[in-house]
């Protein structure tokens, strides 16, 4: 298989998460890091044995770079995508891929004219667990999914948010914990339940009054499936409980993913100390699987560095997917759905109403 040549934009802790991904990826090769800070970029240089560019059209010409992974933070995601794309390359960005519905549809259009590949970093879809739940609800194990929910009790103080000058704030990161911490368990959600009609939700900052945004929302989604979901996310729960999504499906039958627990995963400043493994399996003549799946993932789980792996597995899915000429698991669609459910609750907590939304153009 031919080697793709990655570029990275932005040099922060994630993308030494991505860097030492791509370098146990099958098929991809780290040449070259941009972004606008010299010398911190310089020094993610020298530590990679990589090249240090001013920009992705320099990292495109001079190092022949095929792809780009975005890791800066949320607000510039759209306007990195589309200077990709111009410079001829396809993008594989940071969740979440954008901080509106709209730049979402300008990344998706702006591939589609370049004829390059746009795909959101997702990688819990990689866990052997989640995997299961698709499995079983493609399968019809389930009947039709109709009801689920989504629980995240984490904690972030306020030297995490000291860590770097552009969290906590609405015009830096667009948001709290629906935009940064939420969006995983979010694609989970929409993966299995497809896309969203409506949201009615309320947000709050409990007990960060050292930020400008929210630390914990609650919102009920309505899918165009039928489905409905609870959702309740915050970040006010120390040290950290778990995340986790559960799907019913109109057989009777439940499955559920605990995706993370104890203390929360914060890149660069935390290892992942829990394993992702089912914590609900009622299928019928099948729930005597749930505790052989739970010593599947605990075990598994001792094998692997969980900081890296599944960033190897999507970005090894994306260097097929450009390779093959076909569609990467995660596709730029499905991230703006993630988008779409984050400004929806974000417009519906303003404005005490329900959000609604149409097939139009943003649909496209």
């Amino acid at each position: 298989m031919d080697t793709i040549r990655f570029g990275l934009i932005g040099y922060g802790k994630v993308a030494h998460l991505h860097a030492q991904a791509i370098s146990e990826a099958f098929g991809a090769q780290l040449v070259s890091v941009c972004g606008r800070n010299k010398n911190r970029r310089d020094e993610f240089a020298s530590k990679w044995h990589i090249q240090s560019r001013e920009n992705v059209k320099e990292m495109a010409q001079l190092d022949h770079v095929d792809a780009v992974i975005i890791t800066t933070p949320h607000p510039q995601h759209h306007d990195d995508a589309l200077d990709s794309f111009t410079a001829g390359c396809h993008v594989l960005v940071e969740k979440p891929m954008a901080v509106s519905n709209s730049e979402a549809t300008s990344m998706i259009l702006a591939s589609e004219r370049a004829n390059k590949l746009l795909g959101v970093i997702s990688q819990r879809r990689w866990y052997p667990s989640t995997m299961r739940i698709k499995e079983a609800i493609d399968s019809g194990k389930l009947g039709k999914p109709a009801l689920a929910s989504v629980t995240i009790l984490g904690w972030r103080d306020e030297a995490y948010y000291l860590s770097d000058p552009w969290r906590g704030k609405w015009e830096t990161e667009g948001g709290g914990v629906c935009i940064n911490q939420a969006p995983h368990q979010f694609d989970l959600l929409c993966w299995f339940l497809g896309p969203i009609a409506r949201i009615k939700a309320e947000w709050e900052n409990i007990n960060h009054p050292y930020i400008e945004v929210e630390d914990s929302a609650v919102a009920t989604v309505r899918f165009t499936t039928g489905a409905i979901a609870s959702i309740l996310v915050s970040n006010s729960q120390k040290p950290g409980l778990y995340a986790k999504v559960h799907v019913h499906g109109s057989s009777g039958a439940s499955v559920g993913v605990q995706t993370d627990g104890g203390a929360m995963f914060i890149a660069g400043q935390s290892n992942i100390v829990e394993p992702p493994y089912n914590d609900l399996w009622n299928i019928e003549e099948e729930q005597q699987l749930l505790e052989t799946f739970k010593e599947q993932d605990f075990s598994f789980f001792k094998t692997i560095d969980p900081t890296t792996y599944f960033f190897t597995l999507q970005i090894e899915d994306f260097v097929k997917a450009i390779v093959e000429r076909s569609q990467p698991l995660v596709t730029g669609r499905d991230g703006r759905e993630v988008v779409r459910l984050i400004e929806g609750i974000y417009l519906s907590g303003r404005s005490h109403s329900t959000v609604t939304f149409h097939d139009e153009t943003d649909k496209r």
